[in-house]
């Protein structure tokens, strides 16, 4: 259990023991079903844990020239990079920091290629694919929405594919199941099998998310199975983010005042949702708070707001079995993946510490942040 008394108010902690017992579930499943599971960055990019993940997986996927070189400086590996579109500007900087690098349209491959393939160091490139089938039912994460900058349609493609094109990467995922992997893979294979004797790899994006509880791992190890007994050349690579740190730690406020309007009390804390928790109000979803209920069943209800002047920076009702007070630690649940990347400074609103606690029941705190940080930022 956290002894929150050793980190500072705000802060994300990450809680070791579970970080590694996900690790080790994911590389069991990438060992039975031998395919390659890769870290993507977007979910989770809090690079001095680096060192635990290396000790269970060996590669990370980036989307930006600074992912790209976050993989290859702290993750010790070259990136598998994908992006919307490449400029003239970062692309050097990218080739030197990745493995594969996948393009979402013929033209951006057709524009690049020639600089990969004059490169010094060996590039495995790929297209992004775009199968029409999705079961993400939020749009804002539907990289398959009709009308998607995402990827490339069965009917665009050439027959014979470009030279060069060894691979090809589809993302449709979202928190999904393996089940829902499973349709998608129908509709993949329905669609551009006559395209995958061509190519040496297939990475099916992220989404999988096989740390959740009711995750069926042993489906997707047989899913994985049959579709490698298929193609049996092909190199199946899965980058998911929220499953490597699903249920690992938490963000930990204190209340700061209790104010009330129209019969709703609203406590209010030292952190931000738009700031601090923005997937909150983007999903949205409400997410849970240790020792209280969702609702406003109870004798205890509160509205918990943020420190910005945002009027919507808030989310509700929960029920506690007490009265708060001024001082009282929060602790919302779950908070370690897509929350700690989409951080901002809006307001100049504190931004929470970072730290980690260890297996050894140790502290260590990764990073405070200043007024310099804000600052600096606004230069």
């Amino acid at each position: 259990m956290i002894d929150f008394s050793k980190f500072p108010s705000p802060c994300y902690i990450m809680e070791e023991d579970l970080l590694r017992n996900n690790l080790s579930l994911i590389k069991h499943v990438a060992d039975s079903a031998d395919v390659e599971i890769i870290l993507a960055f977007k979910s989770f990019a809090m690079w001095r844990s680096f060192p635990i993940f290396r000790e269970y997986i060996s590669h990370s996927t980036a989307s930006s020239v600074y992912e790209a070189r976050l993989a290859y400086e702290e993750f010790g590996s070259r990136a598998h990079t994908y992006s919307p579109a490449y400029t003239e500007e970062d692309f050097g900087e990218i080739m030197y920091c990745s493995s594969h690098i996948t393009f979402n349209s013929l033209s951006q491959f057709q524009r690049f290629y020639p600089q990969v393939n004059s490169h010094s160091e060996a590039i495995s490139c790929g297209i992004r694919i775009n199968p029409e089938y999705s079961e993400v039912e939020t749009e804002l994460y539907n990289p398959c929405a009709p009308g998607t900058r995402f990827g490339i349609t069965a009917d665009l493609l050439p027959q014979q594919l470009p030279e060069g094109i060894e691979g090809f990467h589809c993302h449709c995922h979202c928190e999904s199941s393996s089940f829902e992997l499973e349709r998608t893979l129908e509709h993949i294979e329905n669609k551009f099998a006559s395209w995958l004797p061509q190519i040496k790899w297939l990475n099916l994006g992220g989404g999988h998310l096989m740390t959740r509880k009711d995750y069926d791992t042993n489906h997707l190890i047989e899913l994985l199975k049959g579709l490698k007994a298929r193609y049996p050349h092909l190199h199946i690579i899965l980058e998911p983010g929220s499953a490597f740190t699903w249920q690992t730690g938490v963000l930990v406020s204190k209340v700061v005042d209790v104010v009330e309007s129209r019969g709703i009390k609203t406590a209010i804390l030292n952190i931000s949702f738009t700031c601090h928790m923005p997937d909150c109000l983007e999903m949205p979803y409400q997410p849970e708070v240790r020792g209280a209920q969702k609702g406003n069943e109870g004798k205890y209800i509160y509205r918990l707001g943020g420190n910005s002047c945002l009027s919507g920076d808030y989310m509700g009702m929960w029920s506690f079995d007490h009265e708060l007070q001024i001082g009282e630690t929060i602790v919302f649940e779950d908070m370690i993946h897509y929350t700690m990347v989409k951080t901002n400074m809006f307001n100049g609103i504190h931004h929470p510490a970072i730290g980690l606690w260890g297996k050894d029941g140790k502290p260590t705190i990764y990073k405070k942040f200043f007024y310099d940080d804000y600052r600096n930022r606004m230069s």
